[in-house]
């Protein structure tokens, strides 16, 4: 079954990268890498402590979560994401096991995503056995299917749906009984708009509805494995049974840290400031060497492009020290970008906006 498995998962898309990212680290200064995009900037110290604090954890912690995170997220969900009516939330170890699974869990046979997108959609589907299909943005032209993501802020091109855009992936829920799952892992890192989430718009019904959220980016928790879902009572319970006979559990002392970091958003701002600022410091530097920015409204990372092949912009970067991501691994329309993090420290991307003016003029 393993081999099986294996034949039938695409290849994984970070080792086809791996040739460029010897050749950074050749530059005589070394290799700036923006290309996982995995947060580099310190956890905030309060949020270790609850975590150093809650270490005496010899108990097996339950699925469903202590009351008080639960608390905590339901809190959260209706201060910050605007969320109305009847919800449940759930605590996840990392969003990234639960896009992978999701279709499994629910065992939908059927599963869309966006033409550019993150790679776990497909391989969820893959693992689940399900027909998986790209779709445009548009609700109104998705096919009829059991199981449709929609990712706002994107991972990669950091494009924000808008309200009608929501309303529209929910009418498609109530009309197609499919339901309709937003990854919003990148919610409160706007650049030059406010994203919002789908619960927003769910007029307090939030059937067949879940929104996905992680704490990974949001308070550089990417280590502790902490995110949750939110959304359809029924649905969270279905999910629930199954993660519970499957013990997927958040350990205590995560889920502790994960109230502390839903207690405070101060942290959060100065993080969106950080990779805000880091972005600005960046963008001249590439529109001089040619590239396009394209939305890069939200999230941490830069779409870009220079109208040619990715692998042709990755290797010009790279021959600078600069490692990104080719456009490619997030579909075949994203053939002609590349995605850069802004995952680095000031320092360095300091360092890589100065290497590709330098670079210019040679």
């Amino acid at each position: 079954m393993s081999a099986h498995l294996g034949h039938k998962l695409p290849d994984f898309p970070w080792d086809a990268l791996a040739p460029y990212g010897a050749t950074a680290k050749e530059h005589p200064a070394g290799i700036i890498d923006l290309s996982v995009g995995t947060p580099v900037d310190p956890t905030p110290e309060f949020i270790q402590e609850a975590l150093r604090a809650s270490a005496n954890s010899p108990s097996y912690p339950v699925t469903v979560g202590t009351p008080e995170l639960r608390a905590a997220i339901t809190e959260y969900a209706a201060r910050t994401l605007g969320a109305t009516g009847d919800f449940a939330v759930l605590p996840l170890i990392g969003s990234k096991e639960f896009v992978a699974w999701l279709p499994t869990l629910l065992t939908a046979k059927s599963v869309i995503f966006p033409e550019v997108a993150y790679p776990t959609y497909l391989v969820g589907a893959l693992l689940a056995k399900a027909e998986a299909t790209t779709v445009a943005i548009d609700a109104a032209s998705w096919p009829a299917a059991e199981l449709a993501w929609v990712n706002s802020p994107s991972n990669p091109t950091g494009r924000v749906h808008g309200e009608n855009e929501y309303r529209a992936a929910i009418a498609w829920a109530r009309t197609s009984g499919g339901v309709v799952v937003s990854d919003e892992c990148y919610l409160e890192f706007g650049t030059n708009i406010t994203p919002t989430s789908i619960l927003k718009f769910t007029e307090g019904d939030n059937k067949n509805i879940l929104a996905v959220h992680s704490l990974s980016k949001r308070s550089n928790l990417a280590g502790y494995r902490a995110a949750f879902v939110i959304g359809d009572p029924t649905l969270i319970a279905q999910i629930l049974e199954v993660r519970k006979h499957a013990g997927m559990m958040v350990p205590l002392p995560v889920q502790k840290a994960m109230i502390a970091a839903l207690s405070d958003s101060s942290h959060v701002a100065e993080q969106r400031e950080r990779y805000n600022a880091r972005k600005k410091t960046l963008i001249p530097a590439l529109v001089a060497a040619g590239f396009t920015i394209d939305f890069s409204d939200a999230g941490l990372y830069l779409w870009a492009t220079r109208n040619e092949d990715c692998w042709k912009s990755v290797s010009w970067l790279a021959e600078r020290g600069i490692l990104a991501t080719p456009g490619i691994f997030y579909g075949d329309k994203g053939s002609q970008h590349i995605r850069i993090a802004m995952t680095a420290t000031d320092a360095q991307i300091k360092d890589a906006a100065s290497r590709i003016i330098e670079s210019l003029q040679v």
